[in-house]
């Protein structure tokens, strides 16, 4: 009998568990669409941006489309797929900024154009509208759930010193551009604590286990205690990271049976699904309405 096929959780680990995924299609949104603009903006090597256009074309968040003959060129232009992923880099942009001070240039504010305020996004609750955190959040396994299922096959690419992701986000690049330190943080926000149950149940090599919980608690996000690594308040400030993530990966990436993650939101005793809103007039975002990010979002 064949394996289930991987779930909703594990193409978003594998795709978005690498550090440049996130930098290309930010950079998309952000007006890049040629090789050599790509190769401009980010510290990548050549064969690492070609593999990265090639497999963000292949799942659909990229669209190659050619724009010379001779010699042969050609422009990569981001989907509704890839656009889609606007709260996830939103999340992350709001995260960085209250919580990675050393920043070489301030990220800038965030303005709302509905209500032309400098605003910070707000994670809350589409059935009752009240603002949540990840205290107020129960996940539990969906029909296509389960950790065997959630664990994505291919390895992570180990860096190089020379080819370091940079870019807007350096901490969250760090700490989630590796799909065992994504994988860690999901299972922590579960309530999973303990060396041998995150090495038991994501199935992980042992030093892979203990090389992503040291870099998640050398930055911060975890602290350790009675041989323990539980979130810190920097680390549950992923929340919004996480769920947007979550959420992203369920629309586009369905499974016949049914999702792979429930959430339910214990203050009303609905589902959970993470709406972003703007601090100061409380109405929904779009991504068009957000100017830090682009203009076309």
């Amino acid at each position: 009998m064949a394996d289930p096929a991987p779930n909703a959780v594990a193409r978003m680990l594998g795709l978005l568990g690498d550090e440049w995924t996130l930098l290309v299609v930010q950079q998309g949104l952000l007006g890049a669409t040629r090789y050599g603009d790509f190769r401009e903006r980010l510290p990548i090597s050549n064969s690492v941006l070609t593999a990265r256009l090639r497999s963000l074309t292949d799942e659909g968040l990229l669209e190659r489309h050619s724009y010379q003959s001779n010699p042969p060129r050609s422009e990569y232009v981001v989907t509704d797929r890839g656009r889609s992923l606007w709260p996830v880099l939103l999340s992350i942009w709001e995260w960085e900024r209250h919580w990675v001070p050393d920043h070489s240039d301030p990220l800038p504010d965030m303005r709302h154009r509905a209500c032309a305020g400098d605003f910070s996004p707000l994670a809350t609750c589409a059935s009752c509208g009240e603002v949540a955190t990840d205290k107020d959040v129960v996940a539990q396994w969906g029909p296509s759930g389960s950790w065997s299922r959630s664990i994505p096959a291919a390895a992570t690419r180990r860096r190089s010193g020379s080819d370091s992701a940079a870019g807007l986000f350096p901490q969250t690049m760090s700490i989630m551009g590796n799909r065992w330190g994504f994988a860690l943080l999901v299972a922590a926000f579960v309530g999973m604590s303990r060396f041998t149950d995150f090495q038991s149940q994501l199935g992980a090599p042992p030093g892979s286990i203990a090389d992503r919980l040291s870099i998640l608690a050398a930055n911060g996000v975890f602290e350790t205690s009675d041989s323990r690594y539980r979130l810190t308040e920097k680390g549950r400030a992923l929340f919004p990271v996480l769920v947007t993530a979550l959420e992203w990966a369920q629309r586009w990436y369905t499974a016949p049976e049914g999702p792979a993650v429930e959430l339910i939101h214990t203050t009303c005793g609905g589902p959970f699904r993470l709406v972003l809103t703007c601090d100061q007039c409380s109405e929904p975002l779009r991504g068009g309405d957000v100017s830090a990010l682009q203009k076309s979002l």
